[in-house]
């Protein structure tokens, strides 16, 4: 096999640390579905994924494709101590199913469900908070005075992480996730970020020990099943889960579905007319351009696919943002059309993977657009501003510089 292509043959290379992948990954992933459904970079040493059938297959069968050993290439935040920062997530049975039971005695439908009232109360505020920036001049973007902010108080309130605080940790989960044009692997500053996040939750877990109180994480510390409690370990690596996982790709969706809308005004129309609602848009968004594009797998026995064979212990990518885009299941799949069928979208993973945040993501997404669509007649974005993070997993903007066209009355 030639260096860096598919079992396939032809020359198409794909790298999530590459730029122009980050900018636009669409174009590889298609040539990949077509040309290397089974693909190798043996520069980097994984296979990916790129149908939506074998990406969904991946997802479910969780015996040939492990999550032990984390769901990312990088070298640092993989292998058997993955779980420290990824907790169930870098996981399998029967450990995934003890962790993930614990968490959900703490992570509760109930708990995110009253979460409405409050997440609208900080919507309304950052709105609202753009019209007096819009009225002193001042120039408001989507992602650092919006969507950057709302899902890291909605994470910090569960948490209990004190509002003085967050735009620390926000500032630290953001430096996890960036990556360097040309750096394969978690950065010294993301290293370090990291360490200031281990020490910060230790820290307010002791004190919930010593003082507990209504936030999820004193919940987390009395979690029990059968006698079976959470260690403080599980608990740290939890929290970290959330405000990377959660905070990052809640930030990513509200961006994209604002820009995606602005892209698309016969689209937009749809929603602001009423005859299509806030839902359906969220989940073409989700379809069209994920926040979570990617996710690593470890065979446990070779597999053999599309005329190839994976070894097993060789790393698999599952490119959920290609699955996504598959014309064997999405009709005319580029383009953004709100109202399509998105039930076979696979932006949340399958089967015992599937994410536990996925209905919180929608609540704040559906809470966050509904008061947009409120507020808003239009809305204008400045394509000179616009900047998209450098991550290998999560694909999102760092700016959206807007300009707002408040209703009358």
């Amino acid at each position: 096999m030639s260096q860096n292509t598919g079992v396939l043959g032809g020359s198409v290379r794909y790298s999530p640390y590459d730029y122009a992948v980050h900018e636009d990954p669409y174009p590889f992933y298609a040539r990949l579905r077509t040309e290397a459904p089974l693909y190798h970079n043996e520069d980097l040493g994984f296979w990916a994924l790129s149908r939506h059938a074998d990406v969904s297959m991946g997802f479910r069968d969780s015996a040939r494709f492990s999550s032990a050993e984390g769901v990312s290439l990088d070298k640092l935040a993989s292998g058997p101590q993955a779980h420290k920062t990824m907790s169930f997530l870098a996981m399998d049975p029967p450990r995934h199913t003890r962790m993930r039971s614990l968490v959900a005695r703490g992570f509760t439908p109930r708990r995110v469900v009253e979460m409405e009232p409050r997440i609208r109360e900080m919507a309304e505020r950052y709105l609202d908070r753009a019209r007096e920036l819009s009225a002193d001049g001042a120039e408001f973007d989507i992602i650092s005075d919006f969507a950057g902010r709302l899902p890291m108080d909605v994470i910090s309130d569960m948490m209990g992480v004190p509002v003085e605080d967050r735009d620390e940790i926000r500032r630290l989960a953001d430096l996890l996730v960036h990556r360097e044009e040309g750096v394969e692997d978690v950065p010294p500053a993301g290293i370090e970020a990291a360490i200031s996040l281990f020490g910060y939750y230790s820290d307010m877990i002791a004190q919930r020990r010593r003082t507990p109180t209504e936030d999820l994480t004193s919940a987390l510390l009395v979690a029990e099943i059968d006698g079976d409690r959470l260690t403080d370990e599980d608990i740290v690596a939890f929290l970290f889960l959330m405000v990377v996982a959660g905070n990052e790709t809640t930030t990513k969706l509200l961006g994209h579905c604002l820009y995606w809308a602005w892209r698309n005004p016969d689209e937009r129309a749809k929603v602001w007319s009423g005859s299509h609602t806030v839902e359906q848009w969220i989940e073409e968004t989700l379809r069209y351009d994920t926040s979570s594009q990617m996710l690593a797998r470890v065979t446990t026995t070779d597999v053999e696919l599309h005329g190839g064979v994976i070894p097993a212990g060789d790393r698999v990518v599952l490119l959920v943002g290609s699955a996504n885009r598959d014309p064997d299941v999405f009709d005319d799949p580029d383009r953004y059309d709100i109202g399509r069928d998105t039930s076979q979208i696979v932006s949340f993973g399958l089967g015992r993977h599937f994410c536990m945040g996925a209905s919180l993501a929608r609540l704040e997404a559906r809470v966050s657009l509904e008061e947009w669509v409120k507020r808003f007649g239009s809305y204008d974005i400045d394509a000179d501003g616009v900047r998209r993070v450098h991550s290998i997993n999560v694909r999102g903007f760092a700016s959206l510089p807007t300009t707002l066209d408040w209703r009358q009355g």
